[in-house]
């Protein structure tokens, strides 16, 4: 089989012939019908310090199952997150990082709704949203953000601002919900929201902190970073939540599917719509992974095997 590695900080990306793995215990192998391409990922690529396995979102067919799964078998169609090499034509899902897809959907719509669906819905969960209050979504146009905007609307945000780093992204974001569309170096934000979600850490962290009303709450679930004054959460009596679905996949197993399922019913009454971006070969892993860097994305990007 192909898959994508790396042998340094940065790359290049390149493609190699490698043997099908084999399913330990509690493992899916999946013959991939589309993978996911995450700024985490890409991040790793150009920040980490050694060489990791390219891993991340997949959607495709079982193929083969280890022991001790029961919930899966053979020819099943399911999507999920791959820890280990997931940029392959096989790859390897843990059974309780997979979830079915429905016999009327496609594999690049499992990938795009699916894992994004869940990082974006987790995050305004931790939000505690109240109908008719005012949102903040960074990143808005990106694979996560794009449906968070989204899925606020669904639990009743009254106003939805959505913040981008190009004002060519504003006509993008607006057409899937957004009332309003904010730059990063806009001197203003416009009105104060009652929370935030932020993809983007750093220094945007303060400024989506400072985009809040009295009270509100901004939840933080970007790996890149960022660090707030306490002095500003005090003013304020407002409040940072930190969120990472992988401790939800983990030790929630019932509310990892509940929301699964939530986000197949909301696709499926059309209220969510993923968009992608667009689709490159698995050989073509660097082109992908530049567009994300270049922050070109509107919406999903997606590696076909």
């Amino acid at each position: 089989m192909r898959r994508v590695r790396y042998e340094s900080r940065g790359g290049p990306l390149f493609t190699e012939e490698a043997p099908v793995p084999e399913p330990g215990p509690g493992e899916l192998l999946v013959r991939a019908e589309a993978i996911g391409v995450t700024l985490p990922v890409v991040r790793k690529v150009t920040e980490a310090a050694e060489p990791v396995p390219l891993g991340g979102e997949i959607a495709g067919e079982v193929t083969a199952v280890g022991e001790g799964v029961t919930r899966f078998g053979t020819g099943d169609r399911v999507t999920g997150l791959c820890f280990g090499h997931g940029y392959a034509d096989f790859a390897l899902l843990h059974e309780a990082m997979a979830s079915p897809v429905p016999a009327d959907a496609g594999a690049v719509t499992a990938v795009a709704l699916v894992r994004s669906g869940l990082v974006a819905l987790g995050a305004l969960e931790a939000a505690r949203p109240e109908p008719g209050e005012a949102a903040l979504v960074t990143a808005a146009a990106s694979g996560v953000g794009h449906l968070a905007v989204q899925l606020a609307r669904t639990r009743g945000a009254g106003r939805v601002v959505g913040a981008v780093s190009d004002p060519a992204k504003a006509d993008f974001v607006r057409g899937i919900g957004a009332d309003h569309v904010v730059t990063y170096g806009d001197d203003t934000w416009g009105a104060p929201v009652d929370y935030a979600l932020d993809a983007v850490g750093g220094e945007l962290l303060t400024r989506a902190l400072a985009a809040l009303a009295p009270e509100g709450r901004l939840v933080a679930y970007s790996s890149g970073g960022g660090t707030v004054q306490a002095y500003d959460l005090l003013a304020g009596a407002k409040s940072v939540i930190g969120f990472q679905m992988a401790r939800v996949a983990r030790g929630k197993p019932e509310v990892y599917e509940q929301w699964r399922e939530e986000l197949w019913r909301l696709f499926a009454a059309g209220a969510v719509r993923p968009v992608v971006h667009g689709e490159f070969a698995l050989q073509d892993a660097a082109k992908a992974h530049g567009e994300i860097e270049a922050r070109a994305n509107l919406g999903k990007v997606v590696l076909i095997p």
